[in-house]
Parts: C-alpha cells; structure tokens; sequence
C-alpha cells in the first residue's frame, strides 16, 4: 500500500478579533502564494435579490463577478468565506476566468489574520447610516471605517 504525502495546512479557521470567524495562517506563507478558492453556488443578482430579500443582516458570503453573477458561500462554500475584510490587507481576491481566487499580497506570519479588501460597490449615496451598517472592524491605523468601495466621481 502506497501512501500520499499529503500537504501540511497553511491555514485554519478560528474566531477572530476583527468579526466572528477569520482565517489564520499555520506555517509562513510566501508572497504571490494562490490560496483557496472562493467557492459556493453561482446564482444570478436577481436570485440573490429574491433569496436575500427580507434579509436585514451584513453578514453575507456574496462575491459579485464581473459577468454579474454571484458566488454566495453559504451553499457550497469553504473556508475562504471567513476571511475578512481589512483596510490594509495582506491577500487579494483575484478573478481568474471566471472563478475567484485568494492570493497573497505579502509574506505572511504563522497565527497571522489572513483579509482582504472586500471593496463592496453600492450604486446608492454611502450615508452615515450605511457606512455603519457596513463597519469596518479591522482595526489597521488606517482604517476607513467602512468595507464599502469608495464612491467614484463622475
């Protein structure tokens, strides 16, 4: 009998300082390093809109796609729905054809908080209401106090 060797985990999901549940590195990960896949079921913006529609919370696993699709992590999804948002990350998300990929910005530390910008894009005025229903926890100095994109001028 043959056995595999397999490869040692990089990271594991734990709770986190910054919201609920984070992704923590167990072994130093080099910059440029392609992670996890963002993965879930693929739905289309009007079934997520019918799906989440009496839904008040902000605490979603959605991922817009450039073709207007929607990955939503809570079916089918993994560990890469736990990653979080920071306004000084140390991941990226990446559209790689279609499919979503985690990769590192920098070398990252074991028992690091791996994150990245999630860059929420709303058509709407981001008033303060909004800006509070979308917070951001990360804590980096340079927080911008909110996981929305910033508003492009026109």
């Amino acid at each position: 009998m043959t056995s595999k060797k397999s490869k040692p985990r990089r990271y594991v999901v734990r709770n986190s300082g910054i919201h609920g549940k984070g992704v923590f590195a167990l072994t130093r990960i080099p910059a440029g390093t392609r992670l996890i896949e963002y993965k879930g079921e693929r739905l289309t913006e009007k079934q997520v809109d019918r799906r989440y529609a009496k839904d008040d919370s902000s605490h979603t696993f959605l991922f817009a796609l450039d073709d207007g699709m929607v990955i939503d992590a809570s079916k089918g999804g993994n560990s890469a729905r736990w990653i979080n948002h920071s306004c000084a990350p140390n991941c990226e998300a990446v559209d790689d054809e279609d499919r979503i990929y985690i990769e590192t910005l920098r070398a990252i530390r074991p028992g690091e908080e791996l994150s990245y910008d999630y860059r929420i894009e709303l058509e709407e005025k981001h008033t303060p209401a909004l800006k509070r229903f979308y917070e951001c926890r990360c804590g980096a100095r340079r927080c911008k106090g909110t996981i929305l994109s910033s508003k492009k001028k026109k």
